[in-house]
């Protein structure tokens, strides 16, 4: 299956996006080295909720039977406001049957170490932080902070929102701030409220709260509020988000209150807008380094996941390492953008703070959630790029 121009590929970055590359490389025949700056590999955050899309892409990997070994299969997504009306219900049960897998919650570190896992450490550089490159027309080679060379027939760069390799292709301009701030934490908690198929969200004005389960008595959560970027909450951020949502319709506050304060991340909500271009010659970039999203369509890994299945696709059709980095760059730009876009729109509602306009934001979401619009967006979130029927019957979803 591998290119005759293409035997090795440098991946910057051992996130979600970073080794689902790897992955999908490596079934393509490929030569893989992930190089991941942290000694080891570890996930920033604390759960992800994977859409029906992703889950797919991870069946063609091979990876759908682990994945459901410890991921909750999620339900119901419900939306209410903070102090409980109901906004919307989402039958998400209803993918599986639909489209062949469900929607899952999962631990982001329980994540990487199935990917670590399918992939193997000899494919894995830890304390290899990427700085730069070069290339010519026999490859790339990559330059690390250590003063130490990597050298591939194609670089990859899934190294982030902050990519060192975006930085290089495309100049040096920081994210843009989106005007809210994220508290995010896992809370070990028991409470019949949170049950472990059913994701809640709720909006109160210019804040929201969002928890799902990720395991037996394990809740990840997330708290949303209008805030200057660069903020700092003192030693407890508990005392800070227990105000903010003081009367708010339960668990939200038992959850706050069983976090352990340390473990609470705070942090300031970038993205960017779609940018026309992702890579040159034998570079090119995959995920959150070619197109950063804010997490309110839940489709940050999961577009980095489907970026993998493309890129490795690409890569083992196209007769030369250039020309299949622009096929793969162009049949995801649009998808990636529609999502970019999608996640702006929604992250401005969400932070409306008027009392008038919170009120028509409750009203567009019951008289439009089962419109054109989020019928569009449930298409969006319930299929992908997948490995084509062509390829190696190696995963279920070929075999079926």
């Amino acid at each position: 299956m591998s290119s005759v121009a293409v035997r090795r590929v440098v991946v910057a970055g051992g996130g979600i996006g970073g080794l689902s590359a790897a992955l999908a490389l490596r079934k393509a025949g490929l030569d893989v080295v992930v190089l991941e700056r942290a000694a080891r590999l570890r996930a920033a955050g604390c759960g992800v909720h994977l859409w029906t899309n992703a889950v797919l892409a991870l069946e063609d990997l091979g990876l759908a039977e682990a994945l459901h070994a410890v991921a909750p299969s999620q339900s119901v997504c419900e939306f209410r406001t903070s102090r409980g009306r109901r906004l919307a219900t989402w039958p998400v049960r209803e993918f599986a049957e639909r489209y062949g897998q469900p929607v899952v919650a999962i631990g982001r570190d329980d994540l990487i170490d199935i990917f670590a896992a399918a992939l193997g450490v000899e494919h894995v550089r830890g304390g290899a932080e990427v700085v730069g490159y070069e290339q010519d027309s026999a490859g790339v080679t990559v330059r690390l902070a250590d003063g130490t060379t990597e050298r591939g027939d194609v670089l990859v760069g899934a190294d982030g929102i902050n990519s060192a390799v975006r930085r290089q292709l495309l100049g040096a301009r920081p994210p843009d701030y989106t005007g809210y701030v994220a508290w995010r934490a896992a809370a070990e908690l028991e409470h019949p409220l949170v049950e472990p198929d059913v994701f809640r969200c709720m909006f109160g004005r210019g804040t929201r709260f969002v928890f799902y389960a990720i395991a037996p008595g394990r809740v990840h959560w997330m708290s949303v509020a209008n805030a200057p970027a660069g903020g700092r909450d003192g030693a407890d951020a508990r005392a800070v988000l227990l105000d903010r949502h003081r009367g708010w319709l339960a668990p939200v506050r038992e959850i706050i209150e069983a976090t352990a304060p340390q473990s609470i991340i705070r942090t300031d909500v970038v993205d960017r807008r779609p940018n026309s271009t992702w890579g040159t010659g034998r570079v090119t970039l995959l995920g959150d380094a070619a197109h950063p999203m804010n997490f309110n369509v839940g489709q940050g890994a999961c577009q980095a996941i489907e970026d993998a299945i493309a890129l490795a696709t690409s890569l083992a059709a196209a007769p030369d390492a250039a020309s299949a980095l622009r096929a793969y760059e162009a049949a995801r730009r649009p998808r990636t953008a529609t999502m970019q876009r999608t996640a702006r729109v929604i992250g401005r509602m969400g932070a409306w703070h008027n009392p008038v306009a919170v009120g028509l934001r409750s009203a567009i979401f019951r008289l439009a959630w089962d419109g054109p619009v989020f019928k569009r967006l449930q298409q969006e979130m319930s299929s992908g790029a997948r490995w084509p029927a062509q390829a190696p019957n190696e995963t279920a979803s070929a075999q079926r």
